[in-house]
């Protein structure tokens, strides 16, 4: 089973995370800020995981650190229940529609962290109770906790909810292609190097 537990407290959050990658998809996500929690719900569904996800953050301050912590937490989970990476797919890529909106993501599990994101969010960049580039911020700290390159393209979009939107299910559609197994090389690392 690839499942892991991670627990997070600093001065500015306290995260408890359970995720399975092996899933159906199920969901019990409370960070307070509520446009990120339709966010992560998204990923959990649309990617096939199960996570279950509590943080009590400083959001009197704003969502900030409870963003970013949850980045950092959900990546870390991520690469602690893909172990070696032995028999995953490696890559992933998805053009993920919205009504107006489409998005191109792409990721390689690499073990080297790198972003692209070309998202731009026009006009108003509040998304309910979060900031827009809070999107971006989250991303960034996912793929430094489960290194990876990982590259956004928005190709058409003027509604910020559904170019967030497109973000997040995109990410979801490839996180679950990389981390498939290959039946044909289960028991192989993916790469030349030996290790990833």
């Amino acid at each position: 089973m690839r499942a892991a537990q991670v627990k997070r407290k600093t001065n500015e959050t306290d995260i408890t995370l359970r995720l399975d990658l092996d899933g159906e998809g199920n969901y019990d996500i409370a960070t307070g800020c509520g446009f990120f929690d339709h966010m992560l719900q998204q990923f959990a569904r649309h990617g096939g995981f199960d996570i279950r996800l509590e943080c009590r953050g400083d959001i009197e301050v704003d969502c900030h650190h409870t963003v970013e912590d949850c980045g950092i937490a959900l990546g870390t989970a991520f690469a602690q229940a893909l172990g070696d990476k032995r028999g995953i797919s490696r890559y992933g890529w998805a053009a993920l529609p919205m009504d107006e909106a489409l998005v191109l993501c792409a990721a390689d599990i690499s073990g080297r962290a790198a972003v692209n994101f070309d998202v731009a969010f026009p006009g108003e960049y509040r998304l309910g109770d979060m900031d827009a580039e809070l999107v971006k911020e989250f991303f960034l700290a996912f793929a430094r906790a489960c290194p990876m390159a990982l590259h956004f393209k928005k190709l058409y979009g003027e509604n910020n909810h559904h170019v967030a939107e497109c973000a997040f299910k995109a990410f979801a559609k490839v996180m679950a292609q990389a981390v498939s197994i290959d039946p044909r090389r289960a028991d192989r690392l993916p790469t030349t190097k030996g290790t990833l």
